[in-house]
């Protein structure tokens, strides 16, 4: 496995660095490869993120593309290398062991459930968390980066996600522009950088790259379309910028690997598995937090064994924390809770699904989440315009 940098060379420190460059204190080292004193005099700085973009993808896939020209370098994505983690570091600057979101399922005590915290609804049942009475100041109580910065903010995003709970928690005050098409991404950026004379911070957020390698993979051509499509998007928003005194600092979120049918595991064909557990898996299919019955935990850590026979790390919890992989800072109150007592590492290509009533039951051909270079590696790419 790859360890996740965040000592100088991964997503926490870029976020240090832009944080510094707005006139925000940083919570972590800044990038060694981006130093703030580099992008700080420009009068704007958008910072865009194409969610899924891989830097081993990019350099297979686009050693020639405008990406690839400006690219700077590769980073460290955050552990588990997934979105609602890497996001919620992207909006707080906080590690995942200080922001305590660990992947696209998180057991919430105060809600009682397991839940997705990016489309703030419960698993299964698929119920908003407000119906719940929890609101997403309950969960979210790390303070918007935005709202510390001396620039004016601005965040770009889908119309269908602009206005989520997840969305108006971490984008504090800062404005919040929609759009619906790739065209309308790259309008509402152009308008928020020429919207005013005063130094602006544009934060831009793009997921059709993820979405399709999910569904069809992330070697597939649909996916190779959208790559060309965001190449020809980067080389115009350049063009659309020219003269504004704008840096444009590029990167993903987490990169991907493609898992063939033989590769992904359901836990309901673990003998005795599912039985020992007190909650559905958490977090990732890549990386699975198990919350196991009291007293328990060995004995499910040695079924587990037995059966994944090498095919995922089968670890207690605990340390993965004291190993640093979630980061360092003052870990999250609700941290221990929301890992459980093991953790489950796939190896390989592998990937380990539950599933629970109501959920349709669908298995990804492309995955992340783990702890491999396709999964970790992520681009830097910057530009001047």
């Amino acid at each position: 496995m790859a360890f996740p940098d965040y000592s100088g060379g991964g997503f926490v420190n870029l976020i240090a660095s832009l944080a510094a460059a707005s006139g925000a204190e940083p919570r972590h080292p800044t990038l060694r490869l981006l130093p703030p004193a580099e992008i700080a005099a420009a009068r704007n700085i958008v910072f865009w993120i194409v969610d899924g973009l891989g830097d081993n993808y990019l350099a297979a896939r686009g050693p020639d593309s405008q990406l690839a020209r400006s690219r700077r370098g590769a980073i460290s994505a955050v552990f588990p290398s997934t979105t609602a983690t890497a996001i919620t570091s992207s909006f707080t600057g906080a590690t995942p062991a200080e922001h305590g979101l660990t992947g696209w399922f998180t057991y919430f005590g105060a809600a009682g459930c397991v839940a997705a915290p990016l489309p703030f609804r419960s698993r299964g049942d698929n119920l908003p968390l407000t119906a719940r009475g929890v609101s997403h100041d309950q969960l979210f109580v790390e303070p918007p980066l935005l709202d510390q910065l001396t620039r004016r903010s601005i965040v770009v995003s889908a119309r269908s996600i602009v206005n989520s709970d997840y969305n108006l928690h971490h984008s504090g005050t800062a404005e919040r522009r929609a759009y619906d098409q790739f065209a309308g991404l790259l309008s509402e950026v152009e308008a928020a950088v020429r919207s005013g004379p005063d130094r602006k911070f544009i934060y831009a957020y793009w997921s059709d790259f993820d979405t399709l390698s999910h569904k069809h993979g992330v070697a597939s051509r649909e996916s190779a379309d959208e790559f060309a499509r965001i190449d020809r998007a980067f080389a115009e928003m350049k063009d659309r910028l020219a003269g504004t005194e704008t840096a444009i600092v590029l990167t993903a979120d987490h990169g991907f690997m493609d898992s063939p049918p033989e590769e992904m595991l359901q836990l309901e064909d673990a003998p005795g598995l599912a039985a020992l557990l007190r909650l559905p898996l958490c977090g990732e299919r890549r990386v699975a937090f198990c919350h196991v019955q009291g007293g328990r935990a060995a004995e499910f850590a040695s079924r587990a064994r037995d059966w994944l026979d090498g095919r995922a790390q089968v670890r207690a919890s605990r340390e993965l924390l004291d190993e640093g992989w979630f980061g360092p800072g003052r870990p999250h109150p609700d941290l221990a809770e929301r890992i459980g007592d093991v953790t489950l590492v796939m190896n390989a290509h592998y990937t380990i699904k539950d599933w629970t009533p109501g959920e349709s039951r669908h298995l990804h051909i492309g995955n992340h989440g783990g702890a491999t270079d396709d999964e970790l590696r992520i681009p830097l790419v910057v530009a001047t315009a």
